[in-house]
């Protein structure tokens, strides 16, 4: 029990001397080993006030050296104080105790993504989880205060930032150990992925409308047109739908009918109210525009 404690302990002030904000999760499990509000008796830390557990996480060595001596509590990371996103990449759930998910892991869709953006898979600081899933840490931008997502970059891809945690590096369950497994340091996040994680603007919930004054009649025509089979779209060919109808609208932009912006805003709103994440929606319109813009044959030969 004393090695074990002793292991936590130096996971713990790793994960300080890195700069993250670190607090006690219950001995072999994720949740917070901190007493809630109902419990509070507004002593010690809380005498100004009940503190949760993003509030009371620290970098301080001795109170993590006094916290871990006797006890060997997991070790949970504060991402929005340590100034981190951390990319949680799960896997799916079985079916069944005999058989196991058909469907993709986050990891396999978070790749995928980063095909469809242009990007290779960031090289970052990543965290294997006990469940075989993998966390992957970047250093949040300056200025730009970013919150939990769970689903907004794709099926089984989650954020964890301000108001989020994720269990370090050291700590046991009994499905398993979290290890590093690649990476030093936490990367800064690459500037496509902030693109995905900034909160979007409300937008309309009224049927769409183009502007008609921001484009050729005919482009604004067909753009209408292939907004409306997107929205039509069966539940298993969104994606595709949304793919094609897009390209085929590209051809517009590079003859120069209708400025890039309104295509984008257009299939935006079309995909994601037949259900797609905005997402999915930005890079497979990205990756449809550029392939028909690059693809486009001049107008008198079309």
């Amino acid at each position: 029990m004393r090695q074990q404690n002793e292991a936590l302990m130096r996971a713990a002030l790793e994960a300080a001397e890195r700069g993250w904000y670190v607090f006690p999760l219950r001995p072999g499990d994720k949740r917070p080993a901190l007493h809630g509000e109902a419990s509070c008796t507004y002593t010690g830390d809380c005498a100004s006030g009940h503190l949760k557990w993003e509030q009371r996480a620290t970098r301080d060595p001795e109170r993590i050296r006094t916290t871990w001596w006797h006890t060997p509590y997991n070790i949970g990371i504060a991402t929005g104080p340590s100034n981190l996103l951390v990319v949680d990449l799960d896997m799916p759930k079985r079916k069944s105790s005999k058989g196991s998910s058909d469907a993709p892991s986050g990891a396999a869709t978070f790749r995928a993504l980063c095909e469809r953006a242009g990007h290779p898979v960031p090289d970052t600081y990543r965290v294997r989880t006990a469940s075989g899933g993998e966390h992957l840490y970047f250093k949040a931008p300056d200025g730009l205060r970013l919150n939990n997502t769970a689903g907004t970059i794709g099926e089984l891809v989650d954020t964890r930032a301000w108001g989020g945690y994720v269990v370090a590096a050291g700590s046991i369950t009994d499905t398993g150990t979290y290890e590093a497994v690649s990476g030093s340091v936490a990367a800064p996040l690459p500037e496509w992925l902030q693109t995905i994680l900034k909160p979007a603007p409300v937008r309309s919930t009224g049927p769409l409308r183009l502007p008609a004054v921001d484009g050729s009649r005919v482009a604004l025509s067909a753009l209408e047109a292939e907004c409306a089979v997107v929205s039509a779209a069966p539940d298993k060919q969104r994606n595709t739908t949304l793919n094609r109808c897009a390209f085929k609208v590209g051809r517009f932009v590079a003859w120069g009918d209708i400025p890039r912006h309104v295509v984008e805003e257009a299939f935006q709103g079309a995909g994601e109210e037949r259900g797609l994440t905005a997402a999915e929606c930005r890079a497979t319109i990205r990756s449809a525009l550029d392939s028909s813009i690059r693809k486009a044959r001049p107008r008198e030969a079309a």
